[in-house]
């Protein structure tokens, strides 16, 4: 049986409004319909992508509870958790389950750095509050903090619905890790764009990534090669959309992706200060290698 979260699954811009910059409902919903209409196998509001960590209390559960209605559970939905204090994680985490998220993906980021004792205890915490799964995600160029495969394995027995990981360290080593000290029990994910097809053949479950925001058909193409053995045209697909994901690792994910969909006609607003919007000649680099895919 495949797991719940497989595949695709696509993060979705926060929107917002052009003339106040307040997050916009409405077009989230329409950017949710846009990525599940385009065959997208999962939603996942509220990562990095999402803005999350420049979102009020307020913003972050009206995003949440409008994100979970517009999937309407046509596909699984896994809610980004990050907060600096376990307290409002263990909030966010709660406030997700019981707007009916299939789960959680918690992030733990850092002022003082964490031992691996507090890191343990923050995601017991979170855990023991919910009955929903959590994926562990590592991402340290975005929370400060870098989880070790072994740490990671050693979370997820000691937390009992710790029960998949995201790995963004850009490094493969990690995944054929944590196949390795877990026994291939412990499902990972590809949170590197540029990782994708070594991820994949490496046996991850799913992509997470911002990519079908742009561009959905290349990276289903990809999965589906995988998926179906065809090494090649895993190849051709991936080297294909690579300009792309460069392009939007390099820029940074709200930057470049909020630009790519006006590009395309999709008003998602800019992205919230202190980030900037893209400036013409990105955009214009950003129209070229979009034209060419």
């Amino acid at each position: 049986m495949k797991p719940l979260f497989h595949g695709i699954i696509a993060y979705p811009v926060t929107p917002f409004a052009e003339h106040d910059g307040s997050v916009d409902l409405a077009q989230l919903t329409k950017l949710i319909d846009k990525l599940i209409n385009d065959g997208v196998h999962a939603i996942a509001p509220l990562g990095s992508t999402g803005e999350s960590a420049y979102l009020s209390d307020e913003e972050w559960d009206a995003v949440t509870s409008a994100s979970i209605s517009a999937v309407d559970k046509r596909v699984p939905i896994i809610v980004g958790i990050s907060d600096l204090t376990t307290k409002n994680a263990i909030r966010r985490a709660k406030y997700a389950e019981q707007a009916g998220a299939d789960a959680v993906m918690v992030l733990p980021v850092s002022y003082w750095k964490l031992s691996e004792e507090e890191i343990i205890r923050h995601y017991s915490s979170i855990g023991a509050a919910l009955s929903i799964p959590i994926m562990l995600y590592n991402n340290p160029a975005t929370s400060g903090i870098d989880l070790s495969p072994e740490l990671i394995v050693r979370i997820s027995k000691a937390v009992s619905n710790v029960t998949m990981v995201k790995e963004s360290t850009g490094d493969i080593q990690r995944m054929h890790r944590l196949n390795q000290l877990s026994n291939g029990s412990l499902p990972f994910y590809n949170g590197s764009n540029t990782l994708a097809l070594a991820a994949l053949s490496a046996g991850a479950t799913g992509w997470c990534t911002a990519t079908p925001n742009l561009n959905a058909a290349l990276p289903l193409a990809l999965y589906n090669a995988i998926s179906t053995g065809d090494l090649a045209a895993a190849r051709q697909h991936f080297f294909k959309q690579l300009p792309l994901l460069q392009f939007i690792m390099k820029g940074g994910l709200p930057t470049t992706i909020k630009a790519g969909l006006r590009l395309q006609g999709f008003d998602a607003g800019i992205p919230r200060a202190p980030l900037l919007p893209l400036g013409e000649k990105g955009n214009d680099e950003l129209q070229t290698i979009l034209n060419g895919i």
